[in-house]
């Protein structure tokens, strides 16, 4: 099945190999991006697998090629490796990087609602140290302790976080500060100014949309993805130890100056992913949870969902605004669920 990248490359193909504009062909090519909008509902793949057999081998390297070549675009399914829209040897790079185990390779859902796509990682369940775990240093916060042992189920977490483009797709207006203006208008950035209250209207609307059950991770799903689940190198940061090479924060956004071009937010997935290849968990805006805040346990859990009730909802990852101890990946923070802030967002869960 074509998809939409696909169509639009083919689109910019024709253009510029025949250097004019034949309305024919760009109408017969639109047609066929509208049947792929509505296939594309719902689609599974795996990173690297170009042509669809499931499988990161040395044929999605030559399927990927023939096509940048002018071959038959119907050969690949899954073309653009590093999501910049556009499918060029760059992708490429990116399978060779699979092949070699520099980047990995893994199982995700691509959902589109109103024509804006998002991808679903799949995170494969395991035990973990939940907490405040060695390579976090001596900073540790008393309320990430003692740190114990967590057991997940397999579940789907967002590849980045929600974006106003999403948002907005879903519930039709975008309430983000850092949107026009100083700050130009850049879809890609992580929504904000939403409360846990909002996030559960968002979610509600995009599971009728959808026939899902999207919903906001639970803090242990939220830490594990960050530590990268069973693929985890045990970094201090979700993916790296360098926070400057995974993270926005206070230290490396383009600007200090409140209401200055690059104050704020910055655009997803323009850091490197961790080791699942999710990105911005740490840095650029905290992160809402399911969870009610409470105390940890020593015990050993499965699948835990939190206190019962409370009076806030626990917001993890760091921000833009915050310094390199709130970027780390056990760091815990909580908020009323009715506030909202420009440095406070969220991730889908599935």
């Amino acid at each position: 099945m074509f998809s939409v990248l696909i169509i639009t490359a083919l689109i910019r193909k024709t253009y510029r190999a025949k250097n004019c504009f034949n309305m024919n062909k760009l109408l017969s090519l639109l047609t066929m991006l509208a049947v792929c909008v509505a296939a594309m509902a719902q689609s599974s793949v795996v990173r690297g697998d170009v042509d669809g057999d499931g499988d990161v081998t040395s044929t999605d390297v030559t399927a990927l090629y023939n096509y940048l070549l002018g071959g038959d675009a119907s050969a690949i399914v899954n073309g653009d490796q590093d999501g910049d829209s556009y499918i060029t040897s760059a992708d490429v790079t990116v399978i060779y990087n699979i092949l070699l185990g520099i980047l990995p390779s893994y199982s995700c859902e691509i959902f589109t609602v109103n024509g804006v796509s998002f991808t679903m990682v799949q995170v494969e369940g395991g035990t973990f140290t939940m907490g405040a775990t060695a390579e976090q240093g001596s900073d540790v916060d008393d309320c990430e302790k003692p740190a114990h042992e967590v057991t997940l189920s397999t579940f789907l977490i967002g590849q980045i976080e929600v974006t106003q483009e999403l948002w907005q797709a879903v519930m039709g207006s975008n309430p983000s500060e850092f949107n026009g203006g100083s700050y130009g208008i850049n879809l890609q950035r992580p929504v904000e100014q939403v409360s846990w209250n909002d996030c559960q209207q968002f979610i509600a609307k995009l599971n009728e949309m959808t026939g899902k059950t999207f919903r906001l991770p639970t803090e242990a799903e939220w830490e594990y993805a960050a530590r990268g689940g069973n693929r985890s190198k045990g970094f201090r940061y979700s993916g790296s130890d360098a926070i400057d090479d995974v993270a926005w924060y206070w230290g490396n956004i383009p600007s200090n100056i409140h209401g200055t071009a690059g104050y704020g937010t910055q655009v997803v997935a323009s850091k490197l992913p961790n080791e699942l290849g999710i990105y911005d968990m740490s840095g650029n805006v905290y992160e809402w949870c399911q969870d009610w805040y409470g105390s940890y346990s020593a015990e050993a859990q499965s699948n835990p969902t939190g206190p019962a009730s409370g009076s806030y909802r626990v917001d993890r990852g760091g921000s833009w605004p915050y310094l390199t101890i709130d970027c780390r990946v056990s760091f815990r923070d909580y908020n009323a669920p009715d506030l909202y802030y420009n440095w406070l967002g969220l991730r889908l869960a599935l």
